[in-house]
């Protein structure tokens, strides 16, 4: 440092020899004295300690008469002198640690040089609110300057004083105001009455903050996180008393060790932060408290302690019910974003097909069907799926309209929704179905009951009133059913009917039976099995069917015996029963031979004198007894490797298995009556069996079942956005135990629906529980096109399937043909992981599907999303045909 001379000293220089030597050594001396004296100096800068100490305890004391409980460890009055000797011994603490006060001194100057402009605002602040002491004391400066050290000492007692007021007032601001800040971080000025009172108030406040609901206290903990997400800390409203303890016991180099926060975003933490930072200010050394004051304050207030930083890591991580802001206008952009992508990624064209609206893919593969070397067997009506599965959309008929909602569409369709004559032409003197005007009716007639399914369905019961319609016999199976109306009355008697016919036999009968309401798939009785697992059908029906059940060793009705359960029914209602015509005698003869032989037992056969038609009544055995007195094996035993319940692509055998003896497997026993079976876990389910779930069979059952009858309660009925009241034909695409349909069950009065479980090929085979409980569902491999026409279905259900799936095939097809199945107005509700579900959403909205509901579950990255489809088709068609593929 540079100093100026003395002009006393000058006029005093003496002129001997000696005092030429000492003239020499003076100025060494005094240069010597003068920096003893800069160095007492500028140590003095610390002796406002014991001032700011006094004023500090003083306010220490207010705070704890405003709220005693808030700081246990209050002094109370404290005399001058004894506020003076914990001020020394203070000041002998600090220079105890010199290494750390000097980093912290060091670190503040820092921060204070790298924004000069707020220093000086903050010391003009202080000045203003601050009269200064008497003292004509100068120091001088590096620079030359001289100050007061009167004024200095004023300047740091006020800035201990007031800055602790205006960060409270801060405080106090971000509850009640999150925009009370000024441009750049600087605070606004207040009186100092105005800040005092703001001190107690707040103080009081986080009194009763600490106090309240839990429900409140997340509300504070969510605004909290919004702060976290810049990097800045606020206090936590429920654990203010103690964490407040412990915050003025901090000092600064402990809060701003984690690093410095930037730009405009961090203006409200440097005015929320204040009231925790403030406290801590005040115990803390006043070197780092003067540099506090003169420095930039947000540096200080915005980086958290050790535990102000576990409090933001909570409530980063546990938000309550709500989320942040952030996070939803993140999720916001993301959705925008995903649309966009869906918008421009997904092109959607109208099949180029000569099935046009009545396309599907797996039935009208025309370039397979032309390459069979045989249609002697049905081949031509079996499963040929496309290479690449189509993704193209199938328009819908001109003058298409809602559909009639059930049960008047049991009587009567829309005509332009399948619009076909030619069955009414050839069938409509049967009372199958008849042209009215702009309907489609249905008089409930068959080939075998022309004067009503009704009376038919109890003449079947008054002929073996063993099978008991609705309770004994709960589950049928309708084979070459024309429109259903089998299965469609037989609604009246409590059982359900999966009704199949080949497609195309007699023009879109599966589909009028779809478009009544009546469960039916388009599949055929050819050279595979069907689509069921063994034993689980109570009836199996045929009425005037075209099967050949006699041919080949009596392949297809093996094919029966194989999905009747053990004691089931087989009624065949067909002329070479009652009629004596040469064919139907040969008929006749050869399938009593095939029957006595599978030793099916022919309960009753009968005349049913108003329809003139005549019935046999079979029943398959409930063990193996006869199988072993047969002189005869014909039909031969399958071998024992052969599995009964395999039935996808599984080519037919003239071979009959063999019943299960074990009272502990399925089958030797008939399950409980209806409705008792919906809810009771099957027998043959046992603890050693470990579930879909992870649990034993039965614990899984029981806890599936009861799931879904609280989410469709509680969720599906209420808050889905559902109009259940049109909702007839649903399909359960991913069933697992049928819980979903059970459920539906439970609710009858609400829903008035049936539901297709559908169990896909590469899940756990539960399937067979699904009809112990006296429901319906088939096998399906959802990479293909399902055996269904378009626009069948009135809401489709997929929990978890799509995640699955997108192992195997790609979403795109699997989305297009949830498309071509679900019917305009049509509700998908999807519940999968955050990631499908966005996936989904974008391409249902690229279909300009409505967003019914979409919303997150509990547990991890899980959602749920209800999409609406609308009458939208696209203008252009695919240059190609999707049916030769």
């Amino acid at each position: 440092m540079a100093f100026g001379k003395n002009p006393l000293m000058d006029s005093r220089r003496p002129s001997s020899s000696w005092l030429s030597h000492w003239s020499t050594m003076a100025p060494v001396f005094f240069i010597a004295l003068c920096l003893i004296g800069v160095w007492m100096m500028s140590s003095t800068t610390i002796v406002p300690v014991d001032e700011s100490l006094e004023d500090k305890l003083e306010m220490k004391q207010l705070v704890t008469d405003t709220d005693p409980k808030t700081y246990q460890d209050s002094s109370g009055d404290v005399p001058d002198e004894a506020a003076r000797r914990d001020a020394d011994a203070n000041m002998k603490d600090l220079t105890v640690e010199p290494k750390s006060e000097s980093s912290e001194e060091q670190n503040m100057i820092d921060k204070a040089d790298e924004n000069p402009e707020e220093t000086t605002k903050n010391d003009d602040f202080d000045k203003d609110n601050e009269g200064k002491k008497d003292g004509d004391s100068n120091q001088t400066s590096e620079g030359g300057e001289t100050i007061k050290e009167g004024d200095v000492n004023a300047e740091e007692a006020a800035q201990e004083a007031t800055g602790s007021d205006r960060e409270k007032n801060a405080a106090q601001q971000t509850y009640s105001d999150e925009n009370g800040k000024t441009e750049g971080g600087e605070m606004v000025k207040e009186s100092e009455s105005k800040e005092q009172s703001f001190q107690s108030t707040t103080v009081s406040e986080q009194g009763k903050i600490a106090e309240q609901d839990p429900m409140d206290q997340d509300r504070n903990s969510e605004n909290s996180s919004d702060f976290a997400s810049n990097g800045e800390v606020k206090s936590n409203d429920g654990a203010g008393e103690s964490k407040e303890e412990k915050n003025a016991d901090q000092k600064f180099t402990q809060v701003s060790r984690n690093g410095k926060s930037s730009s405009s975003d961090d203006q409200i933490s440097d005015e929320s932060k204040g009231d925790d930072q403030n406290k801590g200010g005040q115990e803390s050394d006043e070197a780092s408290s003067e540099q506090q004051s003169k420095g930039d304050l947000s540096d200080e207030v915005l980086l958290p302690n050790g535990a102000q930083s576990e409090l933001l890591n909570e409530s980063n991580s546990q938000n309550g019910a709500w989320s942040t802001q952030a996070a939803e206008s993140k999720n916001e952009k993301q959705t925008q974003e995903a649309s966009k992508e869906g918008k421009t990624m997904y092109s959607w064209k109208l099949c180029n097909v000569t099935a046009g609206t009545d396309y599907i893919p797996c039935l009208d593969n025309e370039e397979a069907i032309k390459s069979l070397k045989t249609t002697k067997h049905y081949e031509h009506r079996e499963r040929h799926c496309p290479g690449d599965p189509p993704t193209c959309l199938v328009p819908l008929p001109e003058g298409y309209k809602q559909s009639i909602q059930w049960p008047h569409s049991r009587n009567k369709i829309w005509y332009h929704n399948v619009p076909h004559t030619s069955l009414a032409e050839v069938k409509g003197h049967q009372n199958w179905i008849k042209v009215s005007g702009e309907y489609l009716t249905f008089p409930g007639g068959g080939t075998q009951f022309i004067n009503g399914a009704l009376h038919y369905i109890d003449f079947i019961q008054k002929s073996v009133p063993g099978i008991a319609w609705g309770k004994h016999s709960r589950v049928a199976l309708d084979v070459g059913c024309g429109v259903a109306s089998f299965g469609g009355f037989l609604f009246d008697r409590d059982v359900l009917t999966m009704s199949l016919a080949p497609k195309d036999e007699h023009e879109a009968q599966v589909q009028f039976a779809l478009e009544r309401g009546i469960p039916a798939i388009s599949s055929v009785m050819g050279t595979k099995r069907l689509s069921f697992p063994g034993m689980v059908f109570d009836v199996v029906h045929c009425a005037r069917c075209r099967v050949p059940w006699e041919i080949e060793g009596g392949k297809l009705l093996l094919e029966l015996n194989r999905l009747l359960r053990p004691g089931g029914y087989f009624v065949w209602s067909a002329t070479p029963v009652y009629q004596d015509l040469p064919e139907d005698v040969e008929i006749w003869e050869a399938m009593t031979e095939l029957t006595k032989g599978m030793c099916w037992d022919m309960i009753n056969k009968t005349m049913d004198k108003i329809n003139q038609v005549g019935m046999a009544i079979y029943r398959k055995p409930m063990n193996n007894e006869c199988y072993d007195k047969r002189s005869q094996s014909n039909p031969p035993l399958c071998p024992d490797s052969d599995d009964p319940n395999a039935a996808w692509n599984i080519p037919l055998q003239a071979c009959m298995h063999k019943l299960p003896v074990d009272p502990a497997l399925r089958g030797p026993r008939w399950p409980q009556p209806w409705p008792q079976r919906l809810d009771k876990a099957p027998y043959w389910l046992n603890d050693s069996q470990i579930g879909v779930y992870g649990k034993p069979t039965p614990k899984d059952f029981t806890e599936d079942t009861e799931h879904w009858k609280y989410v469709v309660k509680n969720s599906y009925l209420k808050g889905m956005g559902v109009d259940w009241s049109i909702v007839r034909n649903v399909m359960d695409m991913r069933a697992v135990y049928g819980g979903f349909a059970a459920a539906l069950r439970e609710v009858k009065k609400e829903v008035n629906a049936w539901v297709m479980n559908v169990v896909s090929i590469d899940s756990p085979d539960t399937l067979p529980i699904i009809y112990e409980r006296g429901l319906i569902g088939i096998y399906h491999d959802w990479c293909e096109s399902f055996s269904t026409y378009p626009r069948s279905y009135d809401l489709l259900h997929a929990d978890h399937l799509f995640s699955k799936l997108k192992k195997r095939c790609k979403l795109l097809p699997v989305i297009s043909e949830v498309d071509r199945m679900l019917r305009p107005q049509g509700k998908l509700i999807v519940r999968d992981t955050a990631e499908v579900i966005g996936e989904v959403e974008s391409m249902a909205r690229s279909l300009n599907y409505k967003v019914v509901k979409m919303a997150s579950l509990s547990g991890d990255n899980e959602g749920i999303l209800c999409v609406q489809k609308t009458m939208w088709r696209p203008k252009e068609v695919e240059t190609t045909s999707a049916s030769s593929t």
